[in-house]
């Protein structure tokens, strides 16, 4: 069994996004029985809040169903129980870093890093723009899929 987090600042945009981008590729590939998908922030700011409408919105022009979610904060539990800590930019990393013990920074990578890319995936909260953030999580969760289902297709 894998076990993959994604990890943004507030877990309203971009990770719930990831979250449900990824939902839909295990399904496709109907390998949901070998993966545990789930989101969280570094930050405490949107702690209940649901996912933002943008993303909501982005993802349903996509046809790919909305994760029901609500965001929270990562937990030290997570990180001991997660494979894949996977980060939507440089500033998520360096927050995670603060708050992980360093025996599991090992689990820390960058999602676009998967696509052989070390560009940040922009925080549509600031910038208005969910088409962008959606198309580098779709890059982004492509290769990761590739990454942990060598032997499967989406």
């Amino acid at each position: 069994m894998r076990r993959i987090l994604f990890i943004c600042h507030g877990n309203i945009c971009r990770s719930t996004m990831a979250e449900s981008v990824f939902h839909y590729m295990v399904e496709k590939a109907n390998v949901q029985d070998e993966v545990i998908i789930s989101s969280s922030g570094t930050s405490r700011e949107e702690i209940g809040n649901p996912v933002h409408y943008g993303t909501v919105d982005v993802l349903n022009k996509h046809d790919i169903p909305v994760v029901a979610h609500k965001a929270k904060q990562i937990t030290l539990q997570e990180i001991e129980a997660y494979d894949f800590l996977i980060c939507m930019d440089d500033r998520n990393i360096t927050n995670l870093k603060r708050i992980a013990p360093s025996k599991y920074h090992y689990k820390i990578s960058k999602l676009l890093s998967y696509a052989g890319s070390d560009r940040n995936i922009a925080d549509p909260w600031y910038s208005g723009d969910f088409e962008t953030t959606f198309q580098d999580v779709w890059e982004g969760c492509l290769h990761l899929f590739d990454e942990v289902f060598t032997d499967r297709c989406i």
